[in-house]
This record gives structure tokens, C-alpha cells and sequence, in this order.
């Protein structure tokens, strides 16, 4: 905006400023040539001729030293059929062009190479056969020595006025986009969760957008309140009933338990997998900035028991200083599940490290398990797919966690560890609000 109206005025100014200079000349031009021929008239009054002697006398022009200083570009000039008077300032030179019939004014290059403006009349006195051409002259130069004047002060002046106008422009753009930036910081501090909602106390054009805001955001907030009750509602209201039924199946013969249990078996994972991402917030939820090994300590803290019942080594490098703006449970979710399947598969030892770069935070999960082939941990990405059925669990915890990876614009991959097992990189991207210094 700042730019464009910059430029309209640098476009504005300089037009004006030729037009005004055209008119100024024109101006100039009319009276220079008014004042020529008021010097005619008055060299026409002072003509004298004696119509009894036929001689006619040199005129006198009174009050004008100028024409009687030698080459001043001042000059008259009488021009008879028998004789010619000049003007002192002429000296023995003669104007040229001052036979034209008619009042004339023109230029020419007069003595002393000074261009002249010239008027010019033809005139016939009283007892007189023929005319005298009568002539004035004046430089051009006075004249380009006031337009030179003129211009200086016309263009200094609109220097200045536009260097005003840009002045000016830009404090009020500043001044007049100050709530628009004031909003702007708002919805930044919004979005890094130091704030639950806008400033309202903005001018009466932008009180009504703030508000209107405002209720976006508590509306966003409730509703992903409501779904993760809604989400817990409804496992809760669904888990006994799956209860019973699995403890009814145990009384029934086998061949009929059997189909049983795997229908339940089925049906309470799909519950889980749907639940799951039900009651994911996902990016849209604005929270405040938390620290990673806070939000993932009593995570880590049952992982530790868990791997003293199974008498594993696990190892947790987090370090203390990553802030992430992520659900917490939703990071839980994800971690949690790549933690539990390195635990299930780990022979002596499971690790999670945690790396941060530029732009993005990885979770580097490590086992050193049986590992498993490309095609196998493309299957286990799945849902649902299991590649030990002995096994307990219901073949989504992977999945889960690479559709709430996804839902954070992240990645979940699966490779070859160093020490013969596998290692899930979960990748997620970096907060605004991440510290960049910190150990691990």
C-alpha cells in the first residue's frame, strides 16, 4: 500500500510540476512581450516629423538607461525609406528581419550573439508616403534567467512537498495499521497458547472481527472438549458390555468360544481404533508451549517398571530443554505405542532418543529384537496387522500412531537399527516456541 501511493505521488508531482513550469512560461512569455510593446508605443510617441521639411527627428526614450548602454540586448531601432535611428546600445549594428509588413514578434540573433526577442510594427505618419518600421528588442536570456529561478524554487518545493507526503503517508499507514498488528500479535500469542483469546479493546471497526474471533476459538475449543468427552463416553459405556460378553463365550463349548472370542477380539479393536483417533485434537488445538520430558515422564516412568518386570534395559535420552505445543495426548498416544511394541520385541534392551533439528522434532524408538524384513514392516503399518498371533495386542498401535503422525503434518518409518532389531523414527514438526540450546 505504502509503496503504490509512493509511487502515485512520484508520478503525481513531477506532472504537476512540468505543467506548472509550461504555464509559468507562457505567462512569462505574455508579459515580456507586453512590456516590448509598451517600450514600442513609447518609442512611437517620441517620433517627430516635420511635415514641412519632410525631415523627420530621433526619438527620445525617457527612463530606460539600458538602451544607451553599448550591447546591452536592449535595443530600437526606426527604419525609414531615406534614413535609420538605432538606439545607442545598438552601436553601429543594424536588427535584422524588420521589414515585415504588419505587427510581428519573433526571435533573432542579435549583436554580440545574444538571441533577441523582437516586436515589430509598420507604421505611416501623417504627410508620410511610406512606412517606418519601428522595432524593439529585448534578450531572451532575462527571461530564462527567471524561468531558471522559478524551476529551482518549483522543484525544490515539490521535493520537499513530497518527501512531506511520504512522510506523512507512512505515519499514518503505521498509525492507522497499528490494531491490525496488535490483532496479529494477539492471534500469534493465541496460537503459541499464551493467550485464550483476543484483546477486544481496538477501534469500533475491528472490535466486531476481534469478537467474531474470539468466538471461533471458543467454539474450536468446545467442540474438541465435547468429542474427546463423547470419544470417553463412549469406550466407557462400551467396555463392560464387551466384558460380559467375553465372559458369557467362556462358558460356551469350544468350537463355538473360539469364533466368539475372535468376532470380540475384532470388534474391540476396531472400538479402540476408532476411539483413538475420535479423540485426537490434532494441529487445530491451540494449547500453551509444554516442555517433551515433562509431558512424556509418567509415560516413561511405567515403561521403566514394565521393562523391571521383564528384566530389560531401557534407556530414555530426552533433552530437557525441547518445548512442543503438541496435545499431550496425543503425543503419548504416538510415543506410548512405538515404546510398547519395542518392549514386546526387545531382547535385553529397548532406547528412545530424541533429536531436534532446524525444523523438526525425531523420536528415534530402538529395539534390538528379531528386527523384521521391508515387506514385514510394511505390513505391521497397517491396521490391524499382526505378525506374531500368539501374541497379546490388537495390531494397531502402530497404525494409530502414524495416523495421529499424519493429522501433525509428521511421519512415521520404520527401519533397521544398528543393533539387529528395529527402530520407528516419528518425526513431527518443529514448534515455534522450541529452544534451540539445551543436553541431553
Amino acid at each position: 500500500m505504502l509503496a503504490g501511493a509512493g509511487l502515485m505521488i512520484l508520478l503525481v508531482l513531477p506532472v504537476a510540476g512540468l505543467l506548472l513550469s509550461w504555464n509559468f512560461q507562457q505567462s512569462i512569455n505574455t508579459a515580456f512581450d507586453e512590456r516590448l510593446g509598451s517600450l514600442l508605443n513609447v518609442v512611437l510617441a517620441s517620433l517627430d516629423y516635420d511635415r514641412i521639411d519632410g525631415s523627420l527627428s530621433p526619438p527620445d526614450v525617457p527612463g530606460e538607461s539600458r538602451f544607451s548602454r553599448i550591447f546591452s540586448g536592449w535595443y530600437w531601432q526606426v527604419e525609414g525609406p531615406e534614413q535609420t535611428f538605432t538606439s545607442r546600445s545598438l552601436w553601429d549594428e543594424r536588427l535584422s528581419g524588420t521589414d515585415r509588413d504588419g505587427p510581428a514578434t519573433y526571435n533573432v540573433d542579435g549583436p554580440d550573439n545574444h538571441e533577441l526577442r523582437v516586436i515589430q510594427r509598420a507604421v505611416t505618419l501623417p504627410g508620410m508616403d511610406s512606412p517606418l518600421y519601428v522595432t524593439v528588442a529585448a534578450p531572451l536570456d532575462s527571461i530564462q534567467a527567471e524561468m531558471d529561478e522559478f524551476n529551482q524554487l518549483l522543484w525544490l518545493s515539490l521535493l520537499v512537498l513530497a518527501l512531506i507526503l511520504l512522510t506523512g503517508l507512512a505515519l499514518q499507514l503505521r498509525w492507522g495499521l497499528a490494531p491490525l498488528r496488535h490483532i496479529q500479535s494477539d492471534l500469534s500469542r493465541v496460537e503459541n497458547g499464551d493467550r485464550d483469546r483476543l484483546n477486544t479493546d481496538l477501534p469500533a471497526e475491528l472490535t466486531g472481527l476481534a469478537n467474531a474471533m474470539n468466538r471461533v476459538l471458543e467454539r474450536d475449543q468446545s467442540l474438541i472438549q465435547r468429542s474427546r468427552q463423547t470419544a470417553d463416553n463412549l469406550a466407557h459405556a462400551l467396555k463392560t458390555p464387551i466384558a460380559v460378553i467375553g465372559t458369557l463365550a467362556d462358558r460356551l463349548p469350544d468350537d463355538q468360544r473360539a469364533t466368539l472370542k475372535g468376532e470380540i477380539q475384532r470388534m474391540d479393536a476396531a472400538i479402540r481404533h476408532h476411539l483413538s483417533r475420535a479423540s485426537a485434537a490434532g494441529p487445530s488445538a491451540l494449547g500453551a508451549s509444554r516442555n517433551l520430558a515433562e509431558t512424556l515422564q509418567p509415560l516413561l516412568q511405567g515403561f521403566e517398571r514394565l521393562a523391571g518386570r521383564r528384566q530389560l534395559e531401557c534407556r530414555f535420552s530426552i533433552p530437557d530443554t525441547i518445548s512442543v505445543r503438541t496435545d499431550p495426548q496425543d503425543l503419548q498416544e504416538m510415543v506410548g505405542n512405538l515404546i510398547d511394541n519395542a518392549a514386546k520385541w526387545a531382547d535385553r534392551r529397548f532406547q528412545l532418543v530424541v533429536e531436534q533439528d532446524t525444523d523438526s522434532i525425531l523420536f528415534r524408538v530402538i529395539d534390538d529384537g528379531p528386527g523384521m524384513s521391508a515387506d514385514a514392516r510394511a505390513a505391521v503399518m497397517e491396521r490391524g496387522v499382526k505378525l506374531d498371533e500368539s501374541s497379546p495386542g490388537s495390531g494397531l498401535g502402530l497404525a494409530i500412531a502414524r495416523e495421529l503422525a499424519a493429522l501433525y503434518d509428521g511421519s512415521l518409518h520404520l527401519e533397521p537399527s544398528e543393533t539387529g532389531g528395529t527402530e520407528a523414527q516419528l518425526r513431527l514438526p518443529g514448534q515455534s516456541r522450541t529452544r534451540r540450546s539445551g543436553r541431553s
